[in-house]
C-alpha cells in the first residue's frame, strides 16, 4: 500500500552492532579508568592501568581476535572484507577492472597520516600523555562502527563508493584505529598495531595481485543482489527519519515566525 517493507537485520548486521556495543563499552571503562587514575589519584594513565591488569587483558584479547578472523574467510562478516579471498569472486563475464575510488586512497593515507602526527607531536612535546592516545583509539574504534553503520566521511568525502562491500580501504581499519599506538611504546600496544598493520600488507598485496577480485565490474559478489549486510536499508531509514526531522523543525519555526 506504498509504504516500504521493512528489512530485518542481516547476521552480518547484528554482529555490527554487537561490536558497537562492546566497544563502546570498552572506550567508556577506558575513560574511567583514565579519570580516575590522571585527575584523582595524580599518577601516570599507563601505571594505573597497569595495576588493573583484567582491562589490558580484555582489551587486547578482543581485538587481537577481531583481527585475526579477518585473515579467514568468515560469514558473519562484512562483504566489505571478504572480497578479497578466492572463494568469493563471482566471475562477471567482464574483464575490465573499474576502481573508481582508487586514486583517492593516496589522499586519505596522507590526510590520516597528517591528523595522527599532529597528535603524535603534542605527545612527543609532553602536551599530550599516552593515556590520551590509547583514548583516541578507542574513539577511532566506536567511530570505526559508527562509519560502517551509519556515515562514512571517507565515503561520502573522498572515495565515492556505493558502500562498503566497495570499499577500497576496508581492511585499513584496524591499521588507522591503532596508528596512534606508535607513540606508545609498549608490548602490548605495538602487538596490537604490528598485527593490524600486517592485516593491511596483506590487503594491499591480494589487491595488486587480484585487482579483480574488488571491482564489481568483474566481482559479481559485490552486487546488492549477493550482499549479505543489507545495512544501507537501515542507512536510509536513518537518512528518512533525519529529513522528516528536519522538514518538522522547519514547520514549527514557520509557526513561531507567524505568531
Amino acid at each position: 500500500m506504498g509504504t516500504e517493507k521493512r528489512k530485518k537485520l542481516t547476521p552480518v548486521g547484528v554482529w555490527h552492532y554487537v561490536r558497537l556495543i562492546y566497544r563502546s563499552v570498552l572506550f567508556l571503562l577506558l575513560i574511567y579508568a583514565y579519570i580516575r587514575y590522571r585527575f584523582i589519584y595524580r599518577e601516570p594513565f599507563i601505571i594505573g592501568l597497569e595495576k588493573m591488569p583484567a582491562i589490558i587483558y580484555v582489551v587486547w584479547t578482543v581485538y587481537v581476535i577481531e583481527m585475526i578472523f579477518r585473515f579467514f574467510p568468515s560469514k558473519i562478516e562484512s562483504p566489505g572484507c571478504q572480497k578479497q579471498f578466492a572463494r568469493n569472486y563471482i566471475k562477471s563475464g567482464k574483464t575490465e577492472v573499474i576502481i573508481p575510488d582508487n586514486n583517492a586512497t593516496m589522499l586519505v593515507a596522507l590526510i590520516w597520516i597528517v591528523f595522527n602526527g599532529i597528535f603524535g607531536a603534542l605527545h612527543m612535546l609532553g602536551v599530550i600523555d599516552d593515556g590520551v592516545m590509547i583514548l583516541l583509539c578507542g574513539a577511532y574504534s566506536v567511530c570505526d562502527m559508527i562509519c560502517i553503520m551509519f556515515f562514512c566521511p571517507f565515503q561520502s568525502w573522498f572515495l565515492k563508493n556505493k558502500c562498503c562491500s566497495a570499499c577500497r580501504i576496508y581492511n585499513w581499519d584496524f591499521a588507522m584505529m591503532f596508528t596512534p599506538l606508535f607513540f606508545v611504546e609498549k608490548t602490548y600496544t605495538w602487538s596490537l598495531l604490528a598485527l593490524s598493520i600486517a592485516l593491511l600488507v596483506r590487503w594491499e598485496i591480494t589487491f595488486y595481485r587480484h585487482p579483480e577480485r574488488f571491482s564489481e565490474n568483474t566481482n559479481s559478489y559485490l552486487k546488492c543482489r549477493n550482499c549479505t549486510e543489507k545495512l544501507c536499508a537501515h542507512k536510509k531509514q536513518l537518512h528518512r527519519l533525519w529529513k522528516q526531522i528536519e522538514e518538522y523543525s522547519e514547520k514549527k519555526l514557520k509557526q513561531l515566525e507567524i505568531r
